[in-house]
């Protein structure tokens, strides 16, 4: 409904003081709204609603703020490990690249064997943990979001 719809500019008209706005149209006789069951599954899916709303209102309000801080916590705390994990990506990359430099290997090539690497633990063909350096936790969390790396290091 737009605002048009809602007012109405009377015309100066000294015999008419007010003409009344028209009416909204009527429902058309065939459309009865909803079934019984339609009506009857939204009411319980609101009652759902409403019940998980007081099952929060009902906390005390240190308890609620307590978890919001928590969560606030572990986002921060993920941002963190992520700028980490970026931190330490680019410096093992220019660690590669300076070493391939003096070896005389071009970035390509690093970049190549790297995607062999990735690909070879994706596909499960290299646990070895590097002297110790890459715990079993590491490789299970590798493995569990196998799936999702794999279209990360699609070659081509």
């Amino acid at each position: 409904m737009t605002l048009s719809d809602q007012l109405q500019v009377v015309s100066a008209n000294a015999e008419a003081a007010f003409i009344p706005p028209p009416e909204a149209p009527k429902a058309k006789a065939g459309d009865a709204g909803p079934t019984l069951e339609e009506a009857i599954a939204r009411n319980e899916a609101l009652t759902e609603k409403i019940d998980a709303l007081d099952a929060v209102l009902a906390k005390p309000l240190v308890e609620i703020l307590a978890e919001c801080e928590k969560a606030d916590e572990a986002a921060l705390a993920w941002d963190r490990f992520g700028a980490m994990w970026m931190l330490s990506q680019r410096a093992m990359r220019r660690v590669a690249l300076d070493l391939a430099a003096q070896l005389g290997v071009s970035e390509e090539e690093v970049v190549a064997r790297a995607m062999t690497h990735a690909n070879a633990v994706l596909n499960g063909a290299d646990e070895v943990d590097l002297g110790g350096t890459i715990a079993p936790a590491q490789l299970q969390h590798i493995a569990r979001h196998r799936a999702f790396l794999r279209k990360q290091f699609r070659t081509g």
